[in-house]
């Protein structure tokens, strides 16, 4: 079976979020990589690496990705009749497969957890209520179109060779073409929270935007990337790209510190498969409890100064 894979570009190489899809769609069947950037060697030996059988490259220069790069995809869709084309969810992917779906004339499965083929198209899991239920979704049509949560799977290397790099020719998408005129990069430092080991994330209880100086400071001996709920997001103490939860990020970090988050079922969606999960909170009865694996019950102002003293003495 051919399975296609929609990659982003971030930093120059292939982004995460395609990669984890990947580990996947090989189990699946021959994957072909739709790499949305400019190629290289390093980006054919990374998606090669991932279980790229073949690159499709689709650089769109100066011109906004989603309608010269769907109305491609369709056409080599309807020629090769691929059995799936994974997205990961991210604004980009989105775009392109919305757009895709509607060329081709197909619906799309969205928010999946789990994806699996079948005879006349694919099977998925999407999590409900907060991840306390699964609901199952099928979808009889080829190509299935699918977009994958965050975190669904882990990027993995299967050891392979460097994929055979194509060049997808992007035709003049007419009136719904736009150019992109200026952009901006948010500065950041230290890790990035998509892809850190080790999160440190505060919510109300921290009590002040200012407190949240000490959730920078609790991260930085850790080399931890610092995250927010959506109601200190709301509130602007912090920029939303911080924000953890079923509206912002996934993650999936081998430890999270959860400072003064009460544990709504919004929050948890985002970080409750993390790999150890501790809370501090002065209820002992907050929702974060029954999914952490360290507990302490504890006004944050008073822990954390603690917890700092404690690794900046170390």
């Amino acid at each position: 079976m051919s399975v296609w894979v929609f990659v982003e570009s971030s930093e120059g190489g292939p982004a995460s979020a395609g990669l984890e899809i990947m580990s996947r769609a090989r189990e699946l069947g021959e994957v072909t990589a739709i790499y949305l950037g400019s190629a290289s060697d390093e980006v054919a030996a990374t998606l090669g690496d991932h279980g790229a059988a073949r690159v499709l490259v689709a650089d769109p220069g100066d011109r906004l990705a989603a309608a010269p790069v769907a109305a491609a995809l369709a056409a080599r869709a309807e020629s090769e009749q691929p059995q799936a084309i994974l997205f990961a969810q991210t604004y980009d992917s989105r775009d392109v497969a919305g757009r895709l779906a509607a060329r081709l004339g197909v619906g799309v499965l969205s928010n999946a957890n789990a994806v699996r083929l079948t005879d006349s198209g694919a099977e998925t899991d999407h999590e409900v209520f907060g991840g306390t239920e699964i609901a199952t979704a099928a979808i009889e049509q080829r190509p299935a179109i699918v977009i994958v949560r965050p975190k669904s799977y882990t990027a993995e290397p299967a050891g392979g060779s460097p994929a055979a790099v194509e060049t997808l020719d992007l035709p003049d998408a007419g009136a719904a073409e736009a150019k992109v005129v200026e952009s901006h990069a948010e500065e950041r430092e230290g890790p990035q929270l998509g892809d850190a080991k080790v999160v440190v994330a505060a919510g109300r209880g921290i009590g002040s935007a200012e407190a949240y100086e000490m959730i920078e400071r609790l991260a930085k001996p850790l080399n931890a990337a610092t995250g927010a709920t959506r109601a200190i997001v709301d509130s602007g103490w912090v920029p939303y790209s911080k924000q953890v939860g079923q509206t912002g990020k996934t993650v999936k970090p081998d430890v999270y510190i959860a400072v003064g988050i009460s544990g709504a079922m919004q929050h948890l969606v985002g970080m409750k498969d993390s790999g150890t999960i501790i809370a501090i909170n002065k209820d002992p009865d907050a929702p974060i409890f029954s999914v952490a694996d360290l507990g302490i019950v504890g006004d944050a102002g008073q822990v954390v100064p603690k917890l700092i003293e404690a690794l900046e003495s170390r």
